[in-house]
């Protein structure tokens, strides 16, 4: 099923604001770099960004010459854009337009990264399909997650968010 209302709400982010304008652009990744580093057994681990967009993760993780790299977003409008900066670079990324809950994984990954998509799933039925497509995606490897901590905001973007902390958390991803 398509949303085309977030689809369009996220068109219409990234075609509005550039990345000094949003309050998720990290100048350098450094703690999901570090978490990455620290998980993956070789540099040829496939490794997911899940909403990764126009995020500079994928630029570090190409310099320090990962091989196997996918970026899922919703918005094409991000995905041109990364595509953009890196030039010749962008042919060797797998990138993925879709919404994260319609995400149909061919593939495993030993890394699945995702700071900016689970905590915009909400509802029992989004977050079911969420960590679905993690334990299909996964069979040895790493998630790494961040979301919003229980005394964060409770939007992000103009779109309400699902605030956690580390019990719930826990708890979410328990089986």
């Amino acid at each position: 099923m398509v949303d085309k209302e977030a689809i369009d709400h996220w068109e219409s982010v990234y075609a509005t604001k550039t990345p000094a304008e949003v309050s998720w652009t990290e100048v350098k990744p450094e703690y999901s770099l570090a978490l990455i580093e620290g998980s993956v057994t070789s540099k040829n681990s496939p490794i997911i960004d899940v909403g990764g967009g126009d995020s500079l993760l994928v630029d570090f993780l190409l310099a320090a010459d990962y091989k196997d790299i996918t970026v899922l977003d919703i918005s094409p409008t991000a995905i041109k854009r990364a595509q953009k900066r890196l030039g010749e670079k962008a042919n060797s990324v797998n990138w993925i337009v879709t919404d994260i809950v319609n995400f149909k994984p061919a593939r495993h990954y030993e890394i699945w990264h995702d700071r900016a998509a689970f905590h915009f799933l909400t509802t029992d039925q989004q977050q079911a399909r969420y960590k679905s497509l993690v334990n299909k995606a996964i069979i040895t490897g790493h998630m790494i997650l961040g979301t919003f901590s229980s005394s964060g905001p409770i939007k992000c973007s103009g779109l309400p968010v699902q605030q956690y902390d580390a019990s719930s958390l826990s708890r979410a991803f328990s089986d």
